[in-house]
């Protein structure tokens, strides 16, 4: 007869409630159990998410199509926004709206070698990462894009005549860096170079780095474009006023995500890099509170952003559809704020 070989879970992962788990195996198996981890509060929290993302999404998809019969330039910068936005919205409707445990047994992150028999639910857990890292590169690529483009008409009018690059060349670029390093992230862990974490605490970094550079360049650029929109207010004989309101509010808004999500991701990975030079592993570093807090100040602020983008964007049509204030008069692309 073969010996049955009796698996002790943890502590922390016995009192979790509403799991399954097979705690006996033959020997000759080399398949860790699959524990079922997620709680009743996180169901209830990833479909809450799951919903409102999805909301956001349908409303940035009827808006886009509107913005999309105007058929001028400006409106085609818009549509680009609209277009992030959506699919931002698709990613994370996707990531929350699918149930976790068809992708991987545990809630909270935990290590795992890609091409491992042991963890055949590997490839769910590498899945589950990359949809999204996905959506996290789409909603920074809505702020790229504006400090690109307000970048380029401050050097318009501070440079007038040095030579300057295709806006959305310039965007194309920085988010194409950013996909050459997630790419080079999946690779590292496909080929085995780190396990799961390493790839998690790879993206915290380079997320909280982006947050922080994001903060500096908004205040930066959110400065001198109030200088320049009233120098040209008073210039033209007509009121920026409403330019200005919607550049104060993305400057607030967005140096509020920012610098919340760099101070969240900086946490993050503060805490993995020190219980896995105590511990060797992260296995067991972040309990379920503590992980639920995270996913609830990560995401909601999400939801916050992307909700007040969609209301700055209708209510700047809003405004020039009433006169408001003409900021590209020269010819140029109007600003896109």
């Amino acid at each position: 007869m073969k010996n049955k070989t009796h698996i002790l879970l943890p502590p922390t992962i016995q009192n979790v409630p509403n799991m399954t788990s097979d705690i006996i195996l033959d020997e000759p198996s080399n398949v860790v159990p699959l524990v079922r981890d997620e709680t009743q509060l996180e169901y209830i929290l990833d479909f809450l998410l799951g919903i409102a993302f999805l909301i956001i999404g349908v409303i940035a998809a009827k808006r886009m199509a509107w913005s999309r019969t105007q058929g001028s330039v400006e409106t085609n910068v818009v549509t680009a926004f609209y277009s992030l936005i959506l699919i931002t919205s698709f990613f994370r409707a996707m990531w929350f709206l699918i149930p976790n445990t068809l992708l991987q047994p545990s809630y909270v992150p935990h290590a795992v070698m890609a091409f491992d028999p042991k963890y055949p639910s590997w490839v769910g857990g590498f899945l589950s990462e990359e949809i999204l890292t996905a959506g996290s590169l789409c909603l920074f690529s809505i702020f790229i894009l504006i400090l690109v483009y307000w970048a380029d008409i401050l050097k318009k009018y501070f440079y007038p005549g040095s030579r300057r690059s295709r806006p959305m060349t310039n965007f194309l670029y920085i988010v194409g860096f950013l996909f050459v390093i997630e790419l080079l992230n999946a690779i590292l862990f496909l080929f085995r170079f780190y396990s799961s974490e390493g790839m998690i605490l790879l993206n915290s970094i380079l997320l909280s780095t982006v947050s922080i550079i994001c903060v500096i360049e908004i205040t930066i650029f959110s400065h001198k474009f109030r200088t320049v929109l009233q120098t040209l207010g008073a210039i033209n004989q007509v009121s920026t006023e409403s330019q200005v309101k919607r550049i104060a509010w993305i400057t607030v808004t967005g140096n509020l995500f920012f610098f919340t999500r760099a101070f969240i991701e900086l946490i993050f990975a503060c805490l993995m890099i020190l219980y896995w030079h105590k511990h060797g592993t992260v296995q067991r570093a972040f309990s379920h509170p503590l992980w639920d807090t995270y996913m609830c100040l990560k995401h909601w602020s999400e939801v916050i952003i992307l909700s007040l983008m969609i209301y700055i964007l209708q209510s700047r049509f809003s405004t020039s559809n009433g006169g408001g204030g003409r900021a590209g008069e020269d010819g140029d692309q109007e600003v896109p704020t």
